[in-house]
């Protein structure tokens, strides 16, 4: 029996790095009959584990995951010119906003090994689920041991086959329309255009449950993708306006302006994510490289120093196709909405 069999609403609360994705949005999807993930990415694993205990506190036994970064490797060869020209695109606004642009750190992993330790030697939970590429064997092996679920992202039919060639538990199918970051295996890769119900036919065949992610804002659109075979649908841009949600002020305010559209970039980290094209989108994508961590390592004072100043136009204003159906209601009350 995998997770998705203990559900009583196929939805899962997606991990939304960065803030929004909470112990207490978690607690809510547990509480409504699904499930959801903190998200490890961009954190410390001293935070991971002061997460996972609140988590606890407020789930009781109820299972919930954890949401783990791939690292890209060593780029550093072929990205340091490029980031070194995009230093200079950004001086501009550096300078506005009186901040200091800081020296790359080319061995950035996001404390990868340590937050697998945690999740093996010291905190097993129900489900670790990987973004931005594919776990070791031995990695799989390790949470398989301690009775942890492994699921894994996929954005295209390569990446998928690889997965269920590991022997995760569920693939995640992340379609175009999803919000945040595409979930690419590789930094470079220019994601495809299919959305969920076309991206689905290519990967659910393999053996492997799928959780389908993407443009999610009515219970129509859940009902469809369950009935093109998924076994959940995971949700994100929907709760970013619930109370559980850790979701910023200056992001909360910017998924309100008027006249806004989203588009895939580069701009804040250096990987295509789906956002709303503001200020800093238009002043900065076509100059941004295709090299993470550096990228966002970058931008981060940039957009500290915009978040403190209240301006929506100077961060990253992640969002789904369906932003503009995003409610500011309990998330409980959105998932229940959103129940097939």
């Amino acid at each position: 029996m995998t997770l998705l069999d203990t559900l009583t609403l196929p939805l899962v609360a997606a991990p939304m790095a960065g803030g929004p994705s909470t112990p207490a949005l978690v607690a809510a999807a547990c509480a409504a009959g699904g499930t959801g993930f903190l998200a490890a990415g961009y954190t410390t694993p001293a935070a991971v584990a002061a997460e996972l205990a609140a988590t606890r506190d407020l789930v009781g036994d109820r299972p919930f995951g954890v949401n783990v970064f791939v690292p890209s490797g060593s780029v550093r060869a072929a990205g340091q010119a490029a980031v070194s020209a995009y230093t200079q695109q950004l001086q501009g606004d550096a300078d506005r906003l009186g901040v200091r642009l800081p020296e790359p750190d080319w061995s950035d992993t996001d404390a990868y090994d340590d937050k697998i330790a945690l999740l093996t030697l010291v905190d097993p939970v129900a489900v670790v689920s990987f973004t931005f590429g594919l776990p070791a064997p031995e990695v799989v092996g390790a949470l398989h041991d301690v009775g942890t679920q492994v699921w894994v992202t996929v954005t295209g039919e390569d990446e998928a086959r690889h997965a269920a060639a590991l022997g995760v538990d569920a693939l995640v199918v992340q379609g175009c329309d999803a919000g945040g970051h595409r979930s690419t295996h590789r930094v470079e890769d220019e994601p495809n255009h299919l959305d969920a119900l076309g991206l689905l036919p290519l990967v659910r065949d393999l053996g492997v449950p799928c959780v389908v992610a993407g443009g999610v804002a009515t219970s129509g659109d859940v009902r469809r993708l369950l009935d093109a075979g998924a076994r959940a649908v995971q949700v994100g841009t929907a709760l970013l306006l619930t109370p559980e949600a850790g979701t910023s002020a200056v992001h909360r305010a910017g998924l309100r302006l008027p006249g806004m559209r989203a588009v895939v970039t580069r701009a804040f980290s250096g990987r295509p994510a789906r956002g709303l094209r503001n200020r800093f989108v238009e002043a900065h994508d076509a100059a941004a490289p295709a090299v993470f961590p550096q990228v966002d390592q970058l931008t981060r004072p940039l957009r500290a120093a915009a978040a403190k100043a209240g301006d929506p136009q100077g961060v990253s204003l992640w969002a789904g196709a369906g932003w503009q159906a995003a409610r500011e209601a309990p998330a409980g009350e959105v998932l229940r909405g959103l129940a097939p």
